[in-house]
């Protein structure tokens, strides 16, 4: 294992050093980076000053990049990705970069590939927030969009309170005091159900799934449908930042049932957690990127788990996504508060200190030997 200082150096102030990192790791590892350029740019120079952004993110050209290690018609794949909630990039990109730093990408069994998609969501990894350009939650928004949405009854009742119209202490807790109500009435997971779980009826909420497939999940599709056709196993990693204790990462299943589920379980033994039986320090959600996986490769099984860093309190890194989402909506990003926002957001899914980086590498290392060897077991026809 790589010494405490060396793992820090995996790790990027912002997204732009972040890609650069990862495309000078993959080229000096004997790989190929490939760039998905998005429309977009990282935050101007007076947004970026104003609002204690990284500088180096100023007018960035946004991309999501990705390389593939291994044969080309492997039927087995280990993909990892990193950037679903953008903010959270900054612990996502730092795994994938140590992983091909340390070799990791040398040690793949027979017959399996491994595919690092980086910074799936470009937009929210420059400008420090969870959500896409069009304020969509990412992990929310791989449904079917032809149809009607579900409707999450605890966010339309307490919405106003989720997304105050005034961010100031006497609004915030108010709003908080309704909150704090709703969840001693119905139970703490009834209220994190409430915020979290995902609603399609807000354009300018959060944890909004959006009414069409964003570009971040096209882009998603179009990589597995161009180099995923031969494969038949699929060991999936999201990594994650923002809930349960700090630097634990926590092992959730993705699957609810089924023999999927038994394949995460058969891997990982009893770190498994599930929001279905209520173990998972996450709520139940809808329209994550394991559907989008799925639907890109149907021909394959799919063993998928969300790799959760915890940082700070739940609470805490509730109000950081709720200030950012007002920012954004009813705030001025030259500001004072603008800047206390950026920090609060950012040290909400990402603490900057050497020991909780060496241990969020550590425990991914763990998890990605672990899928390697369940992907290894795997029968393939």
């Amino acid at each position: 294992m790589a010494a405490a200082s060396l793992v820090s150096d995996y790790f990027s102030n912002g997204y732009a050093e972040a890609r650069r990192k990862f495309r000078e790791v993959v080229r000096a590892v004997g790989g190929q980076p490939v760039a998905h350029h998005q429309s977009g740019t990282g935050p101007d120079d007076a947004i970026a000053e104003g609002a204690g952004l990284a500088r180096s993110d100023a007018a960035e050209p946004l991309s999501t990049d990705m390389v593939w290690f291994g044969p080309a018609d492997a039927r087995r794949l280990l993909l990892a990705q990193s950037g679903t909630h953008g903010v959270e990039g900054f612990c996502g990109s730092g795994i994938q970069i140590g992983w091909l730093a340390t070799g990791r990408h040398r040690k793949l069994p027979a017959d399996t590939a491994m595919l690092l998609i980086h910074a799936i969501n470009p937009h929210g990894f420059a400008w420090q927030r969870r959500v896409n350009e069009d304020n969509i939650d990412l992990n929310r928004n791989f449904i079917a969009h032809d149809g009607g949405y579900p409707v999450n009854q605890g966010y339309e009742q307490l919405r106003d309170s989720i997304c105050p119209r005034e961010w100031t202490p006497e609004a915030r807790a108010s709003a908080d005091e309704t909150l704090r109500a709703y969840g001693r009435e119905h139970g703490p997971m009834a209220l994190q159900s409430a915020i979290t779980s995902g609603q399609y009826s807000h354009a300018e909420g959060v944890f909004y799934g959006g009414n069409r497939a964003s570009w971040s999940q096209r882009t998603l599709s179009s990589i597995l449908l161009r180099f995923g056709a031969k494969v038949r196993e699929v060991g999936f990693i999201d990594l994650h930042t923002g809930l349960g204790p700090a630097g634990y990462g926590e092992i959730i299943s993705n699957h609810e049932s089924g023999p999927a589920l038994a394949r995460v379980r058969e891997w990982f033994g009893d770190e498994v957690t599930s929001t279905e039986d209520g173990t998972s320090s996450a709520a139940l959600i809808q329209g994550d990127v394991t559907h989008g996986v799925a639907g890109a490769l149907p021909q394959a099984n799919i063993t998928a788990v969300t790799l959760e860093y915890g940082t700070v309190s739940l609470e805490d890194t509730l109000k950081a996504v709720r200030a950012d989402n007002w920012l954004h909506i009813h705030g001025r990003m030259n500001s004072d508060q603008a800047r206390d926002i950026k920090k609060e957001i950012r040290g909400a899914f990402y603490l900057e200190t050497d020991a909780w980086k060496r241990q969020v590498f550590e425990r991914s290392v763990d998890v990605l030997e672990r899928t390697l060897a369940g992907l290894a077991r795997r029968p393939v026809g």
